[in-house]
C-alpha cells in the first residue's frame, strides 16, 4: 500500500502500469491517459514520494495521474469520446445474402456451402424485412454490408435490395452507407456499373502475391489472384476518373487473412498491396472459428509467431512510408486512434463492451439475427447461444434479448479480473465469441487466451514505436488520415 504522500509529493490517482521491454514503465488510467516514466520515477510515484515538480511529474499531471491535479471535465470528455458508440444504437448491419461460394479458402470463417447448394440464398422477402429491421435502429447513420458466401451469387436479390434500401433512405432521412465484400470472381461490367451508380463501396480479399493468394484462396474456376487484381485495377481507375459523375466512387479495399502460409512473407505481402494501388493493409490474425477452428493445427499459429510476422511487416511499412510510399496498416491505425486521440476508431472488436448487437447485427440468409457475424458462424454449427431473434422481431426486442445482454456483460472489461488491472484496458476489448470457441467460456481465461496474448504483444510494439520519434511521426499521420475520411 502506498505511503501517504508528503506535502511536496505527487498524490497518486488510480492507475494501471506495464513494465516495458526497452526499459521504463507505461502508466495508464481509465480515462485513456498515458505516461512513460523511468523505473525509479515509478517507484517514487507509486509510493507517494515523487516530487511535485520535474518532467515525470508534469507528464503524470497532464495524463490525469495526480490526485489534486485532476481536470474531471476534460477527463470525462475523453472517456465519452472513446465510448460514445454505446449511446447511439446499432450502426453496422451485415446481410448474409447466401452461403454459396465458388472458392474453397484454407481458413474460411464464413461457414459456406458449395456454389450449387440449394436453399442457401436469402429470399427477397427476408432481405426486405432485414432492411426494415436495420432502419429501426435509433442511429442516424447506418451501414448495410452484403456478405456471403459470395454475395454476387445471389445477384437478383442483391440488386433489388440495394434499390429498396436506397428508397427507404430517402423516405426516412436516415443516412445509409452500402458496402459489399466479394471475391470478384462473378463480377462483370454490368454488375459493376450498378454497384457504382448506387454508391456501394467494395472490398475484396487479397492474401499477397499470386502464389500465396491462390494457395490460401483456391478457386476451381481459374486464377483467383488474377481476377482479384483485375477488378481492383478496374475500380481504382473508376475512382480516379470520377470527376464528372453524379455519384461517388469509393476506392476499393482489400482484406488480408494471415494463415500459417503467410508468416514467412511479410515484405512480399506489403509489396503486393502497394503494387495494387491500395493505401491500406489490415494484417488480421486468424481466429479459431468455423472451418479455421477445425484446421487450426494446419493453418493456425501461436501469438508469438503472428507477432514476429506483424512486427516485420509493420516496420517495413513504416520504412516504405519514409521512402514516400503511401500505405497504412489498418490494425495499428485503429488501435492508435484510441491511444493518441481518445476516440472510438469504429473497430467493434475493441470496444468495451464489444460491438456485438449494440454496434453490429448479422442477418443470416434464413432470417435469423445474431449478435455479430462471428456469432452467426457459431450458429451455423448448430449452437444458437448468440442468436438474438429474427427479422420478424422489433429492434427493441433484439437489443433486450438474453443473447445481447450476455455478450455485453461478458465483454465488459470491468468484469474481467485480469483485464481490470491491465495497462491496456483503456484501449482494448474482449470477444466473447472467440472466447467461447477457443476456451469454452464466454469470459475466457486471459492468462492462456490466444487473442489476449496477441493484443498485448501488439500494444507492446506500438507503445515502443511511439517512443521513437521517426516512427511516431509516421503513425500520427495514419491516425490523422483516418480521422479525415
Amino acid at each position: 500500500m502506498a505511503k501517504k504522500p508528503g506535502a511536496n509529493a505527487a498524490a497518486p490517482a488510480a492507475f494501471q502500469f506495464r513494465r516495458l521491454a526497452a526499459g521504463g514503465v507505461l502508466v495508464t488510467n481509465d480515462f485513456g491517459g498515458r505516461a512513460f516514466i523511468s523505473d525509479r520515477d515509478f517507484l517514487m510515484y507509486s509510493s507517494g514520494r515523487l516530487p511535485a515538480s520535474g518532467k515525470a511529474y508534469d507528464a503524470l499531471a497532464a495524463g490525469g495521474f495526480v490526485r489534486d491535479r485532476l481536470d474531471f471535465e476534460t477527463l470525462a470528455g475523453k472517456w465519452r469520446s472513446r465510448n460514445d458508440s454505446v449511446f447511439y444504437g446499432t450502426g453496422l448491419h451485415i446481410f448474409v445474402l447466401t452461403l454459396r461460394c465458388n472458392h474453397k479458402c484454407a481458413y474460411c470463417q464464413s461457414s459456406v456451402t458449395g456454389e450449387r447448394a440449394a436453399g442457401a440464398d436469402m429470399p427477397l422477402s427476408v432481405a426486405r424485412k432485414s432492411v426494415d429491421l436495420a432502419f429501426q435502429s435509433p442511429r442516424k447513420a447506418i451501414t448495410i454490408e452484403f456478405q456471403g458466401g459470395e454475395p454476387l451469387a445471389n445477384w437478383d436479390v442483391l440488386r433489388e435490395i440495394v434499390k429498396y434500401a436506397r428508397t427507404k433512405e430517402k423516405r426516412t432521412g436516415k443516412k445509409l452507407t452500402l458496402a459489399m465484400v466479394s471475391n470478384f470472381s462473378l463480377m462483370d461490367e454490368a454488375k459493376a456499373a450498378f454497384l457504382l451508380e448506387n454508391e456501394v463501396s467494395l472490398c475484396t480479399s487479397l492474401d499477397g502475391p499470386e502464389s500465396l493468394h491462390n494457395k490460401n484462396r483456391t478457386w476451381s474456376g481459374g486464377n483467383s489472384h488474377r481476377e482479384t487484381a483485375r477488378w481492383l485495377k478496374y475500380f481504382n481507375s473508376r475512382h480516379d476518373s470520377q470527376h464528372d459523375l453524379k455519384y461517388r466512387v469509393f476506392r476499393p479495399g482489400a482484406l488480408l487473412t494471415v494463415s500459417r502460409l503467410t508468416l514467412g512473407h511479410a515484405r512480399e505481402v506489403v509489396d503486393e498491396y502497394a503494387a495494387r494501388g491500395l493505401e491500406e493493409i489490415f494484417l488480421r490474425p486468424l481466429a479459431p472459428i468455423g472451418y479455421a477452428k477445425k484446421r487450426w493445427q494446419e493453418i493456425g499459429y501461436s501469438p508469438e509467431e503472428f507477432l514476429e510476422f506483424y512486427e516485420k511487416a509493420l516496420r517495413y511499412i513504416l520504412l516504405k512510408n519514409r521512402r514516400g510510399v503511401k500505405i497504412r496498416e489498418k490494425f495499428a491505425q485503429m488501435l492508435l486512434t484510441k491511444i493518441l486521440k481518445s476516440e472510438d476508431s469504429g473497430y467493434l472488436d475493441m470496444r468495451c463492451p464489444c460491438g456485438a448487437a449494440i454496434g453490429q447485427l448479422a442477418y443470416n440468409y434464413n432470417g435469423d439475427v445474431y449478435t455479430c457475424d462471428e456469432a452467426r458462424m457459431v450458429g451455423w454449427s448448430g449452437d444458437d447461444i448468440f442468436k438474438a431473434g429474427t427479422v420478424g422481431d422489433k429492434y427493441e426486442d433484439i437489443i433486450a434479448a438474453a443473447a445481447t445482454k450476455t455478450v455485453c456483460a461478458a465483454s465488459s472489461l470491468e468484469s474481467q479480473p485480469f483485464c481490470h488491472r491491465c495497462a491496456y484496458k483503456p484501449y482494448c476489448g474482449v470477444c466473447p465469441v472467440v472466447n467461447y470457441e477457443a476456451q469454452n467460456s464466454l469470459w475466457g481465461q486471459m492468462p492462456s487466451n490466444h487473442r489476449c496474448g496477441t493484443l498485448k504483444g501488439l500494444f507492446d510494439l506500438l507503445f515502443g514505436l511511439l517512443r521513437d520519434g521517426d516512427s511516431r511521426a509516421v503513425l500520427e499521420t495514419w491516425v490523422n488520415a483516418g480521422a479525415k475520411r
